[in-house]
């Protein structure tokens, strides 16, 4: 197919009827696409998890629960494992979707437990201590690292899981200790680790994690510090320090790798996180430059529509760090024609739209979407930003240029009736020449950022705006959306929009506050001279000119 557009493209340019040049799109590769939402994969995916289960527990050191016999532990690791994918499959059905997802879920948790495996094989060839082995054992590796990645729901799951799998790998002595470090630093690193948005956070997390291992210790009695002040308390001073050290350790290492290794797991897995949305709302991208300087008045509104949608995403749990950058670059298509927007168009200028017909202008303005999403993919940005450029205006029509022609029309029929025109000059105006391509909104971040661009153009016509008329235009706004079906692929709740519209005005209402007007003070009150600092509010009082 790339061949025979390559030659129709050819002969167009040939006729002068194209520029052979071809639009970037942003479309991800067949095969990939296709492996992603294969079931087979998936049930392959599958099977492998069940079956790596049973061969932890079949090889399983001397000691454990199944050691005297592999085959029923095999069998017991084998139903324990496709019960874990049938919790997974049936409780998660939107991360299931993907098979990237599958593969990064059930891997991790394999990994962890081959890491629960290597620890018990080092205790039995004498490289670990075996009354501290259990504190060298990663418990938030999983825990953690899927808490970062695709959120608690996940990572708890994930906490039970290699708990419960993890019990059959440990000697049977210590399978109640396991069972409640495992648990209850699983539990804490998730908690710890929700929503990060700084790397600091990754290794504070897993400071508290080990500190927590430690308070265990010393409860189940692991580490006995009574011990240090009876008779060879330096020997067993040292026992505690080396007991802490290795829990404490432990854990910072497992929160430092998972750290190091996010940029790895976000560019295999097509993920973000919170981490890496702050990184991207660097004002300093070089498209948010080009922005400020040729589209100044853009380069505003996209920080006003930032605000707002990150509050209202913050109201309703939405990812709010993400509703922020893609705010950022919703609307850098108007890069290319940025004269051709009204909040670009200087007061003393003429607008170029003046000289277009109706279709044309509407044209021009449609295509601020395709052209943002070439800019996009040009300079490598985020899926999810070019997702958002692409459906911020879903497929809802230019009304200001549809009444346009619609009018124009009217007088042409005027015209006709008097015998001025000839019909067949008759304009056509149909309303898909007038309408954006879509998609629509599919995401609740994607459909806040497209309501909060629409409100902030809106609210710019607000003539002393005050708390009624912001709330009154906020509700008529959001209800035009929804009866226009701009909302019915994105999944928010009518709740959420309720949260989201009182967001939206709160945020309004202090971004459009009117200000007190201060007299001016022309310097001859109480025989004073103005002091030097006359700047009060928004308003610059004049110095009086010296004789």
């Amino acid at each position: 197919m790339g061949f025979f557009d390559a030659i129709k493209r050819w002969r167009l340019t040939r006729e002068g009827l194209s520029s052979g040049r071809k639009r970037r799109v942003h479309s991800e590769n067949l095969v990939i696409q296709i492996l992603e939402d294969s079931l087979w994969v998936k049930l392959a995916l599958y099977a492998g998890f069940a079956l790596g289960c049973a061969l932890l527990i079949l090889k399983s050191s001397t000691g454990t629960l199944f050691a005297e016999d592999s085959f029923k532990g095999a069998l017991c690791g084998l139903i324990i494992g496709v019960t874990a994918v049938a919790m997974f499959q049936i409780s998660f059905q939107s991360t299931c979707r993907r098979n990237s997802r599958v593969m990064l879920v059930l891997g991790g948790m394999i990994c962890h437990l081959l890491l629960v495996r290597a620890v018990m094989v080092l205790t039995d060839a004498g490289g670990l201590s075996n009354s501290f082995r259990l504190f060298a054992v990663p418990f938030a590796f999983a825990p953690m690292l899927l808490g970062v990645l695709l959120g608690r729901a996940v990572a708890a799951f994930s906490a039970v899981f290699v708990m419960v799998i993890g019990c059959l790998l440990v000697p049977q002595a210590e399978i109640f200790t396991y069972t409640l470090l495992s648990l209850v630093c699983g539990i804490t690193s998730i908690v710890l680790a929700f929503q990060v948005r700084k790397r600091i956070e990754l290794l504070q997390a897993g400071i508290y994690v080990g500190l927590v291992t430690i308070i265990i210790g010393l409860v189940l009695g692991r580490l006995d510090i009574g011990a240090v002040f009876g008779p060879d308390s330096m020997g067993h001073l040292q026992l505690l320090g080396s007991g802490s050290a290795i829990a404490l350790g432990t854990a910072v290492i497992s929160a430092l790798l998972i750290s190091g290794l996010l940029p790895l797991f976000e560019g295999t897995f097509q993920l973000t996180t919170d981490i890496s949305w702050l990184e991207l709302s660097d004002l300093n991208h070089k498209l948010l430059r080009q922005m400020q300087l040729e589209a100044p008045g853009t380069f505003h509104h996209s920080l006003i529509v930032a605000a707002l949608s990150e509050a209202a995403a913050e109201k309703i749990g939405a990812n709010a760090p993400m509703c922020r950058v893609c705010s950022y670059f919703h609307d850098v298509g108007k890069l290319k024609k940025p004269g051709y927007f009204i909040e670009n168009q200087h007061e003393v200028a003429e607008n170029p739209h003046n000289s277009l017909t109706p279709t044309m202008s509407a044209l021009v303005i449609v295509a601020h979407v395709k052209d943002g999403v070439d800019l996009a993919v040009k300079y490598k940005l985020n899926p999810r930003i070019i997702d958002v450029i692409q459906e911020h205006h879903g497929d809802s029509l230019v009304y200001y240029f549809y009444r346009r022609a619609q009018d124009q029309k009217k007088a042409e029929m005027e015209k006709i009736s008097r015998r001025l025109e000839n019909p067949e000059d008759l304009p056509v105006v149909d309303e898909k020449n007038f309408r954006y391509p879509g998609p629509r909104p599919s995401s609740r971040e994607s459909g806040i950022i497209a309501l909060a661009d629409t409100i902030e153009s809106a609210s710019r016509s607000l003539q002393k705006p005050t708390p009624a008329k912001i709330r009154a235009m906020v509700d008529d706004l959001v209800r035009t959306k929804i009866n226009d079906g701009q909302l019915n692929d994105c999944p928010l709740t009518l709740r959420e929009l309720s949260l989201v519209k009182d967001s939206f005005a709160a945020t309004l209402r202090s971004m459009l506050h009117s200000r007190i007007d201060y007299p001016k003070d022309d310097g001859t009150s109480a025989g004073k001279r103005p002091s030097a600092d006359t700047s009060h509010g928004d308003r610059v009082i004049p110095m009086p000119k010296r004789a």
